[in-house]
């Protein structure tokens, strides 16, 4: 028989009550309700803001992109060209 399932319960059995008896899962419980809390009292955007800014990333990413090649490409050309 195969006791590896039965040994995988009784150590998180264990994790779970030494982190009972420290505190632990509580502090975790009290953590999590005050995130929810302060996830509330954001402003979150709204669709249209956010396909906005999304938009711009995208746009300002290429144009980092094909500038960076272009450079390379320049780089490359004159690093050449020199030797």
């Amino acid at each position: 028989m195969d006791y590896t399932f039965i040994i995988w319960i009784v150590v998180a059995a264990a994790a779970f009550a030494f982190l009972w008896r420290k505190g632990y899962l509580l502090k975790l419980s009290q953590f999590v309700g005050q995130t929810r809390d302060e996830l509330r009292k954001c402003a979150w955007p709204t669709k249209d803001e956010l396909k906005g800014s999304t938009v711009v990333v995208v746009v300002s990413t290429a144009l980092i992109g094909f500038f960076t090649v272009g450079v390379d490409f320049v780089v490359m050309r004159l690093i050449k060209f020199i030797m």
